[in-house]
């Protein structure tokens, strides 16, 4: 009678294990129904789920691999299965998958802790845990840390446990992203970033109105714009308004001077390299949009026109107005242009405004966002730089750098 074996053959990582535990498998004739590796700090930890024919050949090669194991200088660790747990094991595939994502400057205990009870609490069962960051020096102020979790089970509430992980990550001062795991996850092709306080580091009309001598009323609508208690139209022809008379000569000096968000360089330089394609779908203005499309290398630049008559900013918007319903539309019309599926599209931004688009993206992250917006994005960074976002693409630093 066929007989099922776990077996979990842990120690001192060194080259061949893999093979001389398969070879004597080989020899029993054994079937592989499942196997796993893993190695953490030069600590192998290997696991092979076994069928053999019979008793007989299992003792054999109990007795070979414990021999095999001395010779190694590790230890094994054997488990006989049952069939019926087997096949109970195998029933589970159909489950949902998930992957969760922890990123942080340092990781904690206390974070992995917390994290993995939420998980356990909606009936998330982790299959796999890996680090996609780089190896973190002990003295590693200011490094990214990230560990992704790969999840399996039907979870009843997914409003109320995004609740849960936004409240830790708040608490806790770290990111946590929540995404199903499919097909669409690992074959994103275009990324869409607002610009202002996303792309940089700064509102391009509130650099514009300190100016024009200007800037507290200006820097008053803006914020209130993005915190979604004005309409931003409405907002944005006010902006433009008092703005009037500006000499067309400070544009070039405030773009020159425009602060790049902490990893977007690198973000943007690795898209290229992959073959993504990157957009800036912006309610700011082109004038700065096209002078970082040439600093960055990016595709597409969509965004307003600041309109200038004889040397000066006349005060008046007479194009659409890129607002969040237009940001939603040139996405879709990206989408298309592209050939791909809106699940395929990645969008990040901080205001209000950029909620219609970063709701239709396959992947829609609220970057260091006004808190509205944390709480309505599905995910959110606010705690690392721009080139995060590559973490939840699934990408590990060993990969990018």
């Amino acid at each position: 009678m066929r007989e099922l074996l776990l077996i979990t053959l842990f120690g001192r990582d060194k080259p061949a294990v893999t093979s001389k535990i398969s070879a004597l498998l080989a020899e029993a004739e054994a079937n592989i129904l499942d196997l796993g590796q893993a190695v953490i700090h030069e600590n192998l930890n290997l696991g092979m789920l076994v069928e053999l024919a019979d008793a007989e050949h299992s003792g054999n090669v109990v007795k070979k691999i414990l021999f095999a194991a001395h010779e190694l200088d590790m230890q094994v660790r054997f488990q006989p299965i049952d069939e019926a747990e087997y096949e109970d094991w195998v029933a589970l595939q159909g489950k949902p998958r998930h992957i969760v994502t922890l990123l942080a400057r340092q990781i904690s205990a206390e974070q992995i802790s917390k994290l993995t009870r939420i998980m356990a609490e909606h009936s998330l069962n982790i299959d796999n845990i890996s680090r996609l960051s780089g190896r973190v020096p002990l003295e590693g102020n200011g490094a990214s840390a990230c560990v992704e979790f790969s999840a399996r089970g039907h979870v009843d509430d997914t409003t109320e446990l995004r609740a849960r992980f936004a409240e830790l990550a708040s608490e806790l001062d770290v990111d946590i992203a929540f995404q199903e795991d499919n097909m669409f996850r690992r074959t994103r092709r275009l990324v869409c970033f607002d610009m202002d306080s996303t792309l940089i580091e700064t509102e391009v009309i509130d650099e514009l109105a300190k100016a024009a001598g200007v800037g507290e009323k200006v820097i008053a609508i803006t914020e209130a714009a993005m915190r979604g208690e004005l309409d931003f139209q409405q907002s944005f022809r006010e902006r433009v308004a008092l703005l009037k008379g500006l000499d067309e000569s400070v544009l070039q000096g405030i773009a020159e001077k425009l602060p790049v968000t902490e990893g977007a360089e690198r973000l943007i330089s690795t898209l290229r390299k992959l073959g993504y394609k990157t957009a800036i779908l912006s309610g700011g203005f082109n004038y700065f949009g096209n002078y970082l499309q040439q600093k960055l290398g990016i595709d597409y630049v969509y965004a307003n026109d600041l309109d200038i008559v004889d040397g000066k900013v006349s005060g008046e918007v007479h194009t659409q107005i890129v607002d969040g319903q237009r940001k939603a539309d040139l996405l879709r019309e990206l989408a298309a242009k592209e050939q791909i599926s809106l699940k395929q599209v990645v969008a990040v931004g901080d205001g209000a405004n950029d909620l219609p688009m970063l709701s239709i993206a396959g992947l829609g992250i609220a970057f260091r966002a006004k808190p509205l917006v944390r709480a309505e994005a599905k995910n959110a960074i606010s705690n690392l730089g721009l080139d995060a976002i590559l973490y939840l693409m699934g990408f590990r630093d060993r990969e990018i750098s």
